[in-house]
C-alpha cells in the first residue's frame, strides 16, 4: 500500500509543467564497460533499450515470485490493488535489495557512469483477465527529474509474452525528446493517465517478451506501453528506477534515493537505508 513515504508516485500534469526541466536524450559514453558488451552500448544509444538480460535463475526468481505473492495478498486484504505497490523500497528490504543488487546495478552504472541512484521501485502485476492496458507513455513525463539520464530496469517476475500483456517499445522514440501527450479518462482503462497518440509515427513497435527471472532495460525517453491481459495467467514485473547521481529531483523525490554506486557528491539525494522488515 502507499502511504506518506511514498511521496507523490504520479505528479499533476500542470504541476510538472511548472519545472525547468532538460528532456533529451543523453547517449551512453562508454568504451570498456564491465558487465555490458560495446554493441549493447550501441544498441542502447540507438535503440533506447536492451532485452532480454537474464539475471535471477530459476530457484532465484521462484523465491521473488513468492515473497511477492506475500506482499500482494497483504496489500490486497488492506484495501489495496495489483498496483498498489509503488516505492516499495523504502518499505521493504527484500525490494530493497533487489534495487541494490550488484548483477542489476553494474549493468545501469555501464549506461549511467558510475556514480548512480536507486530511487523508484513499482510492482506492476496484471492479473488474469485484468482487462487494464498500459497506454503509451515515457517515463519521464511522469518524473519531477532534471536532466533526463534514466533508465527503467523491467524484471519479470512471472513469464510475460503477448498473450498476458508483455511490454512493447517504439524502438529510436528516445531521439524525438518529450512528447505531447494528452490525459487518458476514465473509460479507456488504462493503467496510468497519459496517452501519446498513433506512436507508429516515431518509430518501429518491437515486443519485449521475457522469461520469469530476465529484464529489460530502457530509456525514461523512450516511448512503451502493453496491451491488457486478457489471458488466464498473471503478468507481473518489479519495475526498479535509476538515475546519474547529477540529476536533480524536484517535489521531495530526492528523498527517495539511495546511492547503489558510487557517490553523490552534491549531497542531494537523501541516501535511504535498508528497511528492517522484509
Amino acid at each position: 500500500m502507499q502511504d506518506k513515504s511514498d511521496f507523490k508516485m504520479i505528479p499533476d500534469g500542470n504541476e510538472l509543467d511548472t519545472l525547468e526541466r532538460d528532456l533529451r536524450f543523453y547517449p551512453s559514453v562508454n568504451a570498456s564497460p564491465q558487465a555490458l558488451s560495446v554493441e549493447q552500448i550501441e544498441q542502447f544509444n540507438h535503440a533506447g533499450y536492451l532485452r532480454p538480460i537474464s539475471i535471477f535463475d530459476e530457484t532465484e526468481i521462484a523465491g521473488v515470485r513468492k515473497y511477492f505473492d506475500q506482499l500482494l495478498n497483504e496489500t490486497v486484504a488492506a484495501g489495496g490493488d495489483s498496483y498498489s505497490i509503488s516505492s516499495a523500497h523504502l518499505k521493504h528490504g527484500r525490494v530493497f535489495d533487489l534495487l541494490t543488487d550488484p548483477r542489476i546495478v553494474s549493468l545501469v552504472t555501464d549506461l549511467l557512469g558510475e556514480n548512480v541512484i536507486g530511487w523508484g521501485s513499482h510492482f506492476f502485476c496484471k492479473m488474469p483477465g485484468d482487462g487494464k492496458a498500459v497506454a503509451w507513455h515515457q517515463d519521464a513525463s511522469y518524473w519531477p527529474l532534471t536532466p533526463s539520464k534514466a533508465v527503467t530496469v523491467w524484471l519479470a517476475i512471472d513469464d510475460a509474452d503477448l498473450e498476458n500483456g508483455c511490454m512493447r517499445f517504439i524502438e529510436g522514440s528516445h531521439h524525438q525528446g518529450h512528447l505531447t501527450y494528452r490525459p487518458s479518462d476514465s473509460g479507456e482503462h488504462n493503467v496510468l493517465n497519459q496517452t501519446i497518440e498513433n506512436p507508429e509515427q516515431y518509430g518501429t513497435v518491437v515486443d519485449d517478451p521475457l522469461k520469469a527471472g530476465q529484464l529489460s532495460i530502457h530509456s525514461d525517453l523512450l516511448l512503451h506501453g502493453s496491451e491488457a491481459n486478457n489471458s488466464t495467467r498473471r503478468r507481473c514485473a518489479l519495475t526498479l528506477r535509476y538515475c546519474a547521481a547529477d540529476v536533480k529531483a524536484h517535489l521531495d523525490w530526492n528523498q527517495k534515493g539511495v546511492v547503489v554506486s558510487g557517490q553523490d557528491a552534491s549531497g542531494h539525494w537523501s541516501n535511504r537505508t535498508r528497511p528492517e522488515s522484509d
